[in-house]
């Protein structure tokens, strides 16, 4: 077997490989679909995905500065309220709740 040959089958088996693999999630999802506990997931896995990086996140800011725990507790709370108000906008909340902690922060920080 000479040297090109042997490139060329293994760029084609890298490439079939690579296929089957991008493929196979597409080809196992399609049955799982009509599946109540993967819908039951699709629906809350975001929602506790979100919880947990907001628990990291404010755990992180209070133990960073113990004395400004109020900031983090009013910042959050200003994005909730902002994220209620706009309906569930979550750019807007975002947006606004990360200016009312910089603004916390540059007042009383």
């Amino acid at each position: 077997m000479t040297q090109t040959t042997y490139l060329l089958i293994a760029v084609l088996v890298s490439g079939l490989i690579t296929f089957a693999l991008r493929a196979l999630p597409f080809a196992i999802l399609k049955p799982l679909r009509k599946n109540k506990f993967v819908q039951l997931l699709g629906q809350w896995m975001p929602a506790g995905i979100l919880l947990m990086l907001a628990v990291v996140v404010l755990q992180e800011s209070i133990v960073a500065a113990p004395s400004k725990w109020w900031i983090v507790l009013a910042a959050s709370g200003v994005t909730i309220i902002t994220h209620i108000l706009t309906k569930r906008r979550a750019l807007i909340s975002i947006a606004v709740g990360t200016a009312s902690y910089v603004a916390l922060l540059a007042a009383f920080g």
